[in-house]
C-alpha cells in the first residue's frame, strides 16, 4: 500500500515515515495488530483512580445483580429492545 494523504504524517523524521511505509506494506490483519499495539502503548500511564472507579463500578453491577436489584434479561431481548430504541430515535 502506498503512503496516501491519510496516511501522511507532516513533519516526522525519516525513521518514522519508514516504519509508516512499512506498515502499511503488511496484511491488513497485522496492520490493525501494529495500529492497536502502537495505541495500547499510548496508554502505559493509565490513571490509578480510572481504574479504581471501573473495579468499584463492576463491583457494584455484580452486586445489584446477585442481590436482585437489577433483572438480568437475555441478549436477545436486550438486542431487541436496543433496536426498539434506535428505530424510535432515528423517526424523532
Amino acid at each position: 500500500m502506498k503512503l496516501g494523504a491519510r496516511a501522511s504524517i507532516p513533519k516526522v523524521s525519516g525513521k518514522a515515515r519508514k516504519v509508516l511505509e512499512e506498515a502499511l506494506s503488511l496484511a491488513p490483519g497485522e496492520r490493525a495488530d501494529v495500529a492497536a499495539s502502537l495505541l495500547e502503548s499510548l496508554d502505559e500511564q493509565e490513571d490509578a483512580d480510572v481504574e479504581e472507579a471501573w473495579a468499584g463500578e463492576v463491583e457494584r453491577r455484580i452486586r445489584e445483580v446477585e442481590t436482585g436489584v437489577v433483572k438480568m434479561i437475555p441478549w436477545s431481548e436486550a438486542r431487541l429492545r436496543l433496536r426498539q430504541r434506535l428505530d424510535g430515535s432515528k423517526k424523532a
